[in-house]
């Protein structure tokens, strides 16, 4: 059975009938594709919106998961961070034994939360699915700074050994092949601070990869001493003061450019407080081992070098710094610590400028002379 629809105008009045099985009321034509017409486009407007801020939370991800491998920890997953985190504050209050490479991983999330403040925050507040997208961006970013660092110092260190070590073959910035124990300028940089790469019975044997000189991660090289000589007898002595070292860091946490600038003192008393980041063990670490693959001949990043793990060496320059003996050893970090910063960012003397000196110098007398001309020109007045 139909129904139909009219409209009767009467009297001023008017009523409808049905005409169709839809219940629906005739419209315009024209005005139901202007309506559709303007929800199509919010609708666009919508998506257009969700896809922008999108876009800006992957770049902002992007770009803050840079600081990852650099201040924080260059291996460590962030997810294990997080875990590692986890799992302490669920066995808080419990008798619990904890590993040392597990304090390590604990140490990595506190400085992570610090590099990027707002993590924290966000682990509470996303749900598993924005998690898990938001620590593939972090991640995406991390490894690119990573792979960026490597490139820069591929290049960079191959002028610095030719310019340091003056090899009668020139090392070439685009090639990495003929670096590592094949070339004699990187071989010495390389060779373990125990052996002296003079004795061609050392560099045959580091060469042939002899069970007698088997290089590894156990070993500290030549290029982290200053002037590229241990002492054997003190082998904590010039440490981690080499001047490629100094270098490799300034071109990364400062400029490039920056990295020619390193021949300072930095053995004096003033040191810049207000910046910290020299300081940082983990940002040190990085550089080191950075360096070390630089000079290498393998051609991409890798965690095995041959005998050479480069994650337990990045782990030892940490419990260099971390794990001191004791009391004597800690005041011996801080200061080389403090070396570092006065290195990288210079000296500072602003903690002398007391009242009365400021009071004496050209700014503050001016305003004194100004005043005075004022009073003057009022009492003249």
């Amino acid at each position: 059975m139909s129904e139909s629809v009219t409209v009767n105008h009467s009297a001023g009045s008017s009523h409808l009938q049905v005409c169709d099985i839809s219940l629906s009321v005739q419209t315009s034509p024209h005005a139901r594709a202007k309506r559709k017409i303007a929800a199509l486009v919010e609708e666009v407007e919508i998506l257009k919106q969700d896809k922008a801020t999108k876009k800006r939370n992957v770049t902002y991800y992007v770009s803050q998961g840079r600081a990852i491998r650099r201040m924080v920890a260059l291996y460590t997953p962030i997810e294990d961070m997080v875990a590692e985190n986890d799992r302490r504050c669920e066995e808080s209050g419990t008798d619990c034994t904890k590993e040392y490479v597990q304090d390590r991983i604990q140490r990595s999330y506190i400085e992570l939360a610090k590099a990027l403040p707002w993590f924290h925050d966000k682990l509470a507040s996303f749900d598993h699915e924005e998690l898990a997208d938001m620590l593939r961006k972090l991640k995406r970013g991390a490894d690119s700074a990573r792979a960026d660092d490597t490139a820069t110092l591929k290049e960079l260190v191959a002028s610095w050994v030719n310019i340091e070590c003056h090899p009668t073959t020139l090392i070439k910035p685009d090639d990495k092949h003929h670096r590592g124990f094949t070339n004699d300028a990187c071989g010495k940089l390389l060779c373990p601070a125990e052996w002296s790469w003079d004795d061609p019975i050392v560099r045959a044997g580091i060469r042939d990869r002899t069970t007698a000189f088997i290089v590894s991660e156990n070993s500290w090289p030549s290029f982290m001493y200053e002037n590229y000589q241990a002492d054997p007898n003190n082998l904590e002595h010039g440490l981690m003061k080499s001047k490629l070292l100094v270098m490799g860091f300034k071109a990364i946490f400062t400029s490039p450019s920056s990295a020619n600038e390193v021949d300072g003192d930095g053995d004096g008393a003033d040191i810049l407080e207000n910046n910290r980041r020299a300081r940082k063990r983990s940002d040190q670490a990085k550089v080191k081992t950075c360096i070390r693959f630089a000079l290498s001949n393998i051609t991409s990043w890798r965690t095995v070098d041959g005998d050479f793990d480069y994650q337990i060496f990045w782990g030892n320059i940490i419990d260099f710094f971390e794990d001191a003996p004791g009391p004597a050893a800690r005041a011996r970090m801080d200061k080389l610590l403090e070396w570092w910063t006065r290195k990288v960012f210079g000296r500072n003397h602003r903690e002398d400028l007391t009242p009365d000196i400021v009071s004496q110098m050209s700014v503050s007398t001016l305003a004194t002379q100004r005043k005075l001309m004022e009073d003057a020109a009022f009492d003249s007045d």
